[in-house]
């Protein structure tokens, strides 16, 4: 399995080549985000660890240039950068999972394991149900010719929905890419935020796009109006 480290603080990178080989991986280093992003973009990766604070251009900009360049290598984020909105916007940009710094190195291995055992399939750059539309890169929403208007958090919660259209997905799962892996709060805050999400994509244009599935979660599918 081969990973591509983007990591400026050289004897943290050193660090992480050394633990990812013991683990079984075969590792490429690489020390600034021009770099990074070259050798993502012309080499065959399984999945790539990012730093966001990196000299040259920003973790942000790498993982956003890739997803435009339809590089689809799975992508976790490793960074001391540990807010709310941080998370949010790694993952509304294409990155896969999210570790902060201090991090447990068996986790970093977990993480990365969990990340290339999916499926990998070629996702397009502007996700489309129906008369929904969803461009990741412009962190923009549409029905129809109307843009909505989302928060962050709605934003990645659709993401995720369209993502996995036409599949019932549980609360747990949705917390799991929308919140954090590690998050220990009441799942009922994925209810208040579907909700959230039906008053703005549904019930405005007499759609009913998002759909319960009692006992086991929410499933997305293509409602015409």
């Amino acid at each position: 399995m081969r990973v591509l480290v983007v990591e400026d603080e050289v004897p943290l990178a050193e660090l992480i080549r050394r633990g990812l080989a013991k683990a079984g991986f075969v590792v490429e280093v690489a020390h600034n985000g021009v770099d990074g992003l070259w050798q993502a973009t012309e080499e065959q990766f399984d999945a790539i660890v990012l730093d966001i604070m990196l000299p040259g251009m920003h973790g942000y900009d790498v993982v956003r240039r890739l997803r435009e360049r339809e590089v689809w290598t799975p992508v976790v984020m490793l960074t001391a950068k540990d807010g709310e909105y941080d998370q949010v916007d790694a993952l509304d940009l294409g990155a896969d999972d999210y570790l902060t710094k201090p991090f447990s190195f068996p986790v970093l291995v977990a993480r990365l394991r969990a990340v290339t055992r999916r499926t990998p399939v070629a996702r397009p750059a502007v996700l489309t149900v129906g008369d929904l539309r969803l461009d990741p890169a412009a962190t923009q929403v549409f029905r129809g010719e109307t843009e909505i208007d989302l928060t962050p958090r709605e934003f990645s919660l659709l993401l995720f929905l369209m993502q996995h259209a036409g599949s019932t997905v549980s609360k747990g799962e949705i917390l799991q890419a929308v919140w954090d892996p590690a998050f220990t709060g009441d799942d009922n805050v994925v209810e208040v935020y579907v909700g959230y999400l039906r008053r703005k994509i549904d019930k405005p244009f007499g759609t009913d796009t998002i759909s319960t599935v009692r006992g086991i979660g929410y499933r997305l599918d293509d409602a015409p109006a």
